[in-house]
């Protein structure tokens, strides 16, 4: 693969997407950072700025089709896109004693883990693909491989990611276009430190971004960090699924209820 001139970032404010940002900030790169938190955000792109790299923040919700549309067309007219990384998500779950979500909760989720990435991606494919190059990337999870009892609807939107990842391969890469999908591990972000469970094989945010760097550059379809967290939780996918729920039960963990909801 060559190397992208001109990248997309969502979730570019904090966490794995800010480290991604940092990771390809070169001399003469412009760097399409997209995020809702603008200090935080700019805060990022000028870290970007000292290493060479061209930023352009812009305050964007990923929920939001109709803005997400013009802006990423306009950007993609003046600098087109020779990567975008679909990276910004939220999380959410239970409680130890909660039966079920609530559902504006879920909701919120949905509109940010699985329409964001839509609308984050659906306004490239075309152009992209007339172009004959170019890569898409999604930031999957570990939790996407199979259900986890303490994070039911986030675990069904990482799935859902890699399935459309998966769909999209086959059908564009015959016209040029490299797609991959990162399934992540536990990595130390915001996001994760609000999350009270075992945390194995844990490692930093700018340890999981040059990770999927270098998987990028070689045109991976699939970047699986940890292998031992991602060999286990292919274990758990060839388990009976009642012996599953019976290990999984075993495992306390505390995912707090995400505040956001849909606008």
């Amino acid at each position: 693969m060559r190397r992208p001139r001109s990248v997309l970032i969502t979730g570019a404010s904090s966490g794995i997407g800010r480290a991604l940002a940092l990771a390809y900030a070169e001399e003469g790169t412009h760097l399409a950072l997209i995020g809702r938190d603008e200090t935080r955000l700019a805060e990022t792109a000028a870290a970007v700025a000292t290493k060479g790299a061209i930023a352009k923040p812009v305050s964007l919700d990923v929920r939001d089709r109709d803005t997400m549309n013009a802006w990423i067309t306009s950007a993609d007219a003046q600098h087109p896109f020779d990567l975008v990384i679909a990276n910004a998500g939220i999380t959410t779950g239970l409680a130890p004693d909660a039966l079920a979500e609530d559902p504006l909760a879920v909701r919120a989720i949905m509109a940010t883990n699985l329409i964001g990435v839509l609308n984050t991606v659906e306004p490239l494919i075309t152009p992209m693909s007339e172009r004959g190059h170019g890569q898409i990337a999604f930031i999957g999870s570990i939790a996407g491989l199979r259900g986890l009892h303490h994070s039911p609807a986030y675990c069904m939107t990482k799935a859902a990611v890699h399935a459309y990842a998966d769909s999209l391969r086959g059908r564009l890469e015959r016209r040029g276009l490299c797609v991959s999908l990162a399934i992540v591990g536990f990595v130390k972000t915001p996001l994760n430190d609000s999350i009270t469970a075992m945390k194995p094989l844990e490692i930093s945010d700018r340890r999981a971004a040059e990770i999927i760097k270098n998987g990028l550059a070689h045109g991976k379809a699939t970047i699986a960090f940890p292998w031992p967290l991602y060999a286990a939780a292919w274990l758990g996918r060839a388990l009976p699924a009642r012996l599953y729920d019976k290990i999984m039960a075993r495992i306390d963990a505390n995912v707090p209820e995400t505040k956001e909801r849909v606008p």
